[in-house]
This record gives C-alpha cells, sequence and structure tokens, in this order.
C-alpha cells in the first residue's frame, strides 16, 4: 500500500512536471509563431516554419545560420547548405567549383572518347558535355603549336649548335651499341622525387602519386617475352596513320610513320628474330575525332584471331613547334630523338576516368621504364623522357603495350628511319630481359 502511495505520489509529479513544460514550449512556440505570422505567414504556415526551425536547430546545429540568411531552399537543400556552411573545406570546394559530380552518362563517355581522339598531345579545355565538342575541334587546329620539350632544351645554344654538327658526321650503316656507356645506380631513385625527375615529364591535365608509381613496382614487372616466334608475338599499328614528316611525300605512307613502323617491324622480324604483325589501318584519315574508339575494333579482332600476341606498339609521332627539331647524333647519323608514353586513366577535373579503366596500367609504366632505361644507357641523350597524359590511349589491352612518339613533323624522313635501328635494338633487349 505504501509503495501504491509513493508511486501515484511519483507520477503526479511527473504529471505536473510534464504539464508545466509543455505550457512553456506553447508559450514559445505560440509566441514565435506570432513573430513569424506578423509576416505574413497565416496561421498554419507560421506554425509549421517554427516547428521546421526549432526541430533543425535542436537536431542539426548546423542550421542555425538558415535563420540568419533567410534561406528559400527547401528543407532537403537547407540541410545539405548547412552542412557545407559549417565545414569550411567543402564550403571553399563548393564555391570555387573544384569538384564536380560526374553523372555516368552516354554523353559524358562520348566526350571522353573524342578528345582522347583528337590528340595524345592535346588537352581539352573544357570538360562539359554542352563545350566538348567545340573545344576539341579548336584544339586539333592548334596541335602543331603543341610539344613536350621543356623550354629549358629547346632554346638551349649549346644544342643548337650540335645540331649543326649532326649533318657534318653523316655516316653509313647503323651499328648497334654493343654495350653500355653508362649504368644507372637505380637504388637512387627509391625517393618519388628522384625517379621522376630523371624519367618523366607530366601534363598539366592529369597526376600522379608514389602509390602509383615508384621503382619497386617498376622493377618488379616481368616484361619479356614468353613465347616462341613460331606464331604472331608482337603487333604493330598506328592510331594516327596520317602522320607525315618534313619532306614525306603526300599519298606514299613508305614516307609517313606507318613507313617507319614497317622498317621497325622488319628489323625485329630479321634482326633480332620475332614474330611481327604490322597491321596498316587508317583510323584518322579524314579527321582524329574517336580515333582510338575506331582502331579499338581492329585491335581487339588481332589480338582474338592471334592469341599468341604478347606486345602491342603503337608507333606516332609528335607535334611541336616549327622552330624546334628532335635531333641527335647516333653511331654518326642524324637521328630523330623519341619518348615513349603512358596514360593514366585520371584527370585532374574529372578523377579517375572508370569510363576508360587500364587494368594492365602497373605493367604498361614498367614496360616503358625498362626499354627507357637500356635507351639511356646504350644511347644516352637519345630519348625524351616519359610523358604522362590523362586518357589510356588503347593501351589496356595487353601488359606489354606501348605507344611511341617518334620524331615529329619536323623531321625529315631519313632522320626518321635512322631512328629505327636503335629502338628496335632497345625493344629487342628489353623484351629478352637483357
Amino acid at each position: 500500500m505504501n509503495q501504491r502511495g509513493e508511486h501515484s505520489k511519483w507520477s503526479g509529479k511527473r504529471i505536473l512536471c510534464i504539464g508545466i513544460l509543455l505550457c512553456f514550449l506553447c508559450s514559445l512556440f505560440m509566441g514565435e509563431s506570432n513573430i513569424e505570422k506578423e509576416k505574413g505567414f497565416s496561421m498554419k504556415e507560421a506554425f509549421v516554419s517554427m516547428i521546421k526551425t526549432k526541430t533543425t536547430n535542436t537536431i542539426f546545429p548546423v542550421c542555425e545560420f538558415l535563420t540568419v540568411n533567410d534561406t528559400e531552399d527547401s528543407f532537403r537543400e537547407a540541410i545539405v547548405n548547412a552542412a557545407f556552411h559549417t565545414i569550411p573545406f567543402y564550403e571553399y570546394i563548393r564555391n570555387n567549383n573544384t569538384f564536380v559530380m560526374q553523372v555516368e552518362s552516354e554523353s559524358t563517355y562520348d566526350m571522353i572518347i573524342l578528345c582522347e581522339g583528337n590528340d595524345e598531345y592535346t588537352s581539352p579545355s573544357e570538360l562539359s558535355d554542352a563545350d566538348i565538342e567545340d573545344s576539341c575541334h579548336v584544339l586539333v587546329d592548334a596541335d602543331d603549336t603543341m610539344e613536350h620539350e621543356n623550354e629549358e632544351a629547346r632554346n638551349n645554344d649549346q644544342e643548337a649548335q650540335e645540331e649543326k654538327e649532326i649533318y657534318k658526321n653523316v655516316g653509313g650503316d647503323f651499328t648497334k651499341a654493343e654495350s653500355k656507356q653508362f649504368e644507372y645506380d637505380l637504388t637512387k631513385f627509391q625517393n618519388f622525387n628522384s625517379l621522376f625527375t630523371e624519367f618523366y615529364a607530366i601534363d598539366s591535365s592529369t597526376s600522379v602519386t608514389e602509390k602509383r608509381l615508384n621503382l619497386n613496382m617498376l622493377l618488379s614487372k616481368d616484361v619479356t617475352v614468353k613465347g616462341d616466334n613460331k606464331s604472331p608475338q608482337i603487333l604493330i599499328y598506328h592510331t594516327h596513320s596520317q602522320e607525315a614528316f618534313a619532306d614525306s611525300i603526300p599519298g606514299d605512307p613508305s614516307t609517313s610513320v606507318v613507313g617507319a613502323g614497317e622498317k621497325l617491324a622488319t628489323l625485329l622480324r630479321e634482326e633480332y628474330g620475332f614474330n611481327v604483325i604490322h597491321h596498316t589501318g587508317e583510323y584518322d584519315v579524314e579527321k582524329r575525332d574517336y580515333a582510338y574508339a575506331y582502331a579499338a575494333p581492329a585491335v581487339e579482332k588481332i589480338l582474338a584471331d592471334n592469341p599468341t600476341i604478347e606486345v602491342i606498339i603503337d608507333l606516332h609521332r609528335d607535334a611541336v613547334r616549327e622552330d624546334t627539331k628532335l635531333l641527335t647524333n647516333i653511331d654518326g647519323r642524324p637521328t630523330a630523338k623519341f619518348m615513349f608514353f603512358n596514360g593514366l586513366s585520371y584527370n585532374n577535373d574529372l578523377g579517375q576516368i572508370n569510363y576508360l579503366p587500364n587494368p594492365n596500367l602497373a605493367d604498361n609504366l614498367a614496360f616503358s621504364f625498362k626499354a627507357q632505361v637500356l635507351a639511356n644507357e646504350y644511347y644516352p641523350g637519345w630519348t625524351r623522357k616519359i610523358y604522362l597524359r590523362g586518357f589510356r590511349y588503347n593501351m589496356q589491352y595487353l601488359p606489354k603495350s606501348m605507344l611511341i612518339e617518334l620524331g615529329a613533323q619536323t623531321n625529315t624522313v631519313e632522320e626518321i628511319m635512322n631512328a629505327i635501328d636503335p629502338l628496335a635494338h632497345i625493344i629487342a633487349m628489353t623484351l629478352s630481359g637483357s
């Protein structure tokens, strides 16, 4: 009986406390509702507005700023805006448009493919669905003004003098280097900055970190050919078959990049014993738009018909300023310089380009790196740094995929053909594990 009395006593106190609290809240709510009503709201609208304000300000204190900014956003937008407002980093990103949510759509895919196809040495100036086609066409028109050679090398008077000497020492047949002119101590490149500075140049449209590019990863990959030459081992083709040189003969593919590809295929077959297919399909005859996309089905069919192929080489020539010439002297002959080229499937504006995945990226990077090391050791001063850009350039098909920029439009056919001899030597040594 005492327990029931005690329980009733406390129940009465609870009811009284709840009643007082409700009266306080009602007076507070009604007071604020009247304020809202004075602003022109109906009683119902004022009450709803007050409930929203009290609820959000109690449960989500970050929304307090709404009462100051008098926003007209929806309730959902209000919560999102409040969250951004109270986290300065997110507010900065939103206000400066440094991050754009990419919606996976067919138009976005087409935009990326279009820019990739236009030129591996141009970058989209505007990555929007509405403007991308026009911007890519503008870039194609301007491609002869784009080049990768850094300003210091281009303006080096000593290099210009060396170029003159090259023409005084034109020799005859090529004699490949039998030994290294020097040898790298690769342990010095464990540091990412040292590795990158020595071997790489990167386009401003993309970026790379130590996680993706490091010495241990590059050295751990096996880039040697495993099969014998009874079946095709190497595929050479040209995404941009119309690329020509300073004295190329119009209509004569033997004086274009296709002719250079044929000489490379012949040397790899006859001099080094590889089984090579040279595909001369044309995918950029009228314009370069979608060239990589157009070339892809042909490459896929060749690989399907020849499953023993282990290596793909896409041979190009670069585009530089008309006053720039990529030239050196090898074995007494004027020889076009070249560079290996890798796509990272990463763009600073788009982030990771999931439309263009490359599961073989690490192997691609290792392949070009090991070839670059040998080229520098056997023929110092001949190569340019490995160039990194944002797309993937059909390098996803095989681990040993290589894109080569051989010379430029300012080189002569002779200089290009002279470069094929040491290039075949370097590729053969890389694939044999020398």
